[in-house]
């Protein structure tokens, strides 16, 4: 097997280095805004499937106001890099993305302290701010999101009915065991069921493969933070590794590809395979609906789209529900002029605020919630929205928590992409995941 390379993470130093090199090539001097005064609006989107409907809400906005707002979309996985790339040049984007903490403590010097801007103001729980030590706001966020197992409630049912079934209806899925047992079983009769696999493929496909890295991996730490009782630690463990592991393999085992085949995909194919009706289930969030919708012959109904929750194997998970979060936090970009930063925050003003905006949000599936009041009495257009909706309302189960802000860097992040695809087609074992874990935690926490 050929080693994976260690990329250079960019933090510390290396973050200030960074910071510096851009200021010095876009000096804040020409933001697109010329000599007017008037003030324009450059979004970098961080969602690929929200690129169409954020050119729908600027040209709507255009209309209203008539000032201009250009949307920039970065490709799935590249998005550090594209705005290293843009906030160089002489137009760089007034309003990008922070991903949480380790996000901010690269961007801080290109991030404007917004405490007191209106839409800031109007959050329904100021806690969801990115804020840093002295609790200066730089980031807002665009949603609250959730995230689980996504499955067609019409194979489910089909499989529910057949004889020997291991369940007889989804509520009796409580736990990994009891998944498992469905599982599996659904697997051996995936002919009679007309589907390829139970799981749609698991893209690990470098940049398609976040999924596993990112929101898979957010389930041993999260409850490894929850057992130490912090919000971060520069000693992980990964204690719950076997769980990780297990459900990883569950994936792996039951899908409608061979396992050594998943390098070789992306997100898309999997969501098309779902889409087709050629797999019961797939691990993603809420956004996905529009994915799985306008896929060319899609299959799936509306009214038979629904999550469950992701079980890992941990003790009480049976009152567990989807993950809930947000890691997409909006800032202005402190290098532009005044005009375009007067522009920016007048467009996230509206954009949060305005009954009429708010509406365009959930209607285009951008977001199902966010916390803003403008959204309270909103009901998301999409049924995977409605749902995250749903489980935040029910008090009888605790909410995964989105840990992944913590992880070290995307580079982190990236590499353990690697090591699982190398797990995935035997060229790895699972202690080599879980060293990597552990070792290049320490050591990017520790830099």
């Amino acid at each position: 097997m050929r080693p994976i390379t260690r990329r250079s993470m960019l933090g510390g130093s290396a973050a200030v280095a960074l910071a510096a090199t851009l200021a010095a090539c876009s000096n804040g001097s020409d933001s697109g805004s010329g000599d007017s005064g008037t003030g324009s609006v450059y979004f970098l989107n961080f969602k690929p499937e929200a690129e169409d409907a954020f050119k729908t809400i600027a040209s709507t906005y255009t209309e209203k106001t008539g000032v201009q707002v250009k949307v920039v979309t970065a490709a799935s996985g590249t998005y550090e890099q594209t705005l290293q790339t843009e906030v160089a040049k002489s137009n760089p984007p007034t309003i990008f993305n922070i991903n949480g903490p380790v996000g901010l403590a690269t961007w801080q010097d290109y991030a404007l302290d917004i405490s007191d801007v209106d839409f800031v103001k109007d959050l329904t729980d100021p806690s969801m701010a990115l804020t840093d030590d002295a609790g200066t706001v730089y980031g807002s966020p665009l949603a609250t999101e959730g995230y689980g197992l996504i499955y067609n409630g019409e194979i489910m049912d089909a499989y529910f009915a057949m004889d020997g079934a291991k369940a007889s209806s989804i509520d009796e899925i409580k736990g990994f065991d009891k998944l498992k047992e469905v599982v599996e079983d659904m697997q051996s009769k995936k002919d009679d069921l007309g589907i390829d696999g139970v799981f749609a493929s698991t893209s690990l496909t470098p940049g398609e493969d976040w999924r596993w890295q990112t929101h898979l991996a957010n389930y041993p730490i999260y409850y490894e933070f929850k057992d130490k009782g912090v919000t971060d630690t520069p000693d992980l463990e990964l204690t719950y590794s076997d769980n990780y592991q297990q459900i990883f393999d569950l994936y792996l085992n039951n899908s409608t590809i061979a396992p050594s085949e998943a390098s070789a995909k992306s997100v898309s194919d999997s969501m098309a395979e779902f889409a087709l009706g050629r797999a019961a289930m797939v691990q993603n969030g809420n956004w996905a609906w529009s994915q799985i919708s306008e896929v060319d012959g899609n299959v799936v109904k509306e009214d038979q789209i629904h999550f469950m929750p992701i079980y890992i194997g941990v003790d009480g998970e049976e009152d567990s529900g989807i993950a809930l979060g947000t890691e997409n936090y909006l800032s202005i970009n402190s290098q532009a002029s005044e005009a375009d930063q007067q522009a920016s925050i007048d467009f996230l003003n509206w954009l949060f605020m305005d009954a009429e905006a708010a509406k365009l949000l959930t209607d285009n599936s951008v977001v199902s919630m966010a916390p803003y009041s403008a959204f309270a009495e909103l009901t998301p257009a999409d049924p995977l929205g409605a749902e995250v909706v749903e489980y935040m309302n029910n008090e009888d189960l605790y909410p995964i928590n989105w840990v992944f802000q913590t992880f070290p860097s995307q580079d982190f992040k990236d590499q353990a992409g690697q090591h699982l695809s190398q797990y995935a087609s035997g060229a790895e074992e699972w202690d080599d995941v879980k060293t990597y874990f552990v070792e290049e935690w320490h050591a990017e926490k520790s830099a």
